[in-house]
């Protein structure tokens, strides 16, 4: 099931939400303070490529101050905004019932571009 929804997921649109994150975070790693942030949207277009039969934990090793700092910028310099869109979109796919599981994937992909520092990405089993 999970590689059925994700060629959909990639047919109606996935593909275009991942290489918008990948060129964002070419741009990003073109400067020294960007590289974090790059990675970080490196995660979310890996997340966007092939989002069914993924999860996002938080790391063990990350409960420091320097994730909270990071996502606090990151919230401040668009990271709210793309969350917001990501849930905008899972909304409009949740009026349809064919589109709530694609909704489910936008809101997963909310969560994690609303605050990504100290997050992995893990296959579910």
């Amino acid at each position: 099931m999970t590689l059925i929804g994700n060629i959909i997921w990639l047919l109606f649109g996935g593909i275009f939400i991942a290489l918008e994150y990948l060129i964002s975070s070419i741009l990003l790693m073109c400067t020294i303070i960007g590289i974090p942030f790059g990675l970080q949207t490196l995660k979310l277009a890996s997340l966007a490529l092939w989002p069914f039969g993924r999860s996002t934990v938080y790391m063990d090793k990350a409960a420091g101050t320097l994730p909270t700092i990071m996502n606090i910028l990151w919230l401040l310099l668009g990271g709210f905004w793309i969350s917001l869109s990501h849930a905008i979109i899972g909304f409009l796919f949740f009026l349809t019932i064919i589109g709530i599981p694609f909704g489910k994937q936008h809101f997963k992909l909310a969560s994690v571009a609303l605050v990504p520092f100290g997050r992995s990405i893990t296959t579910i089993s």
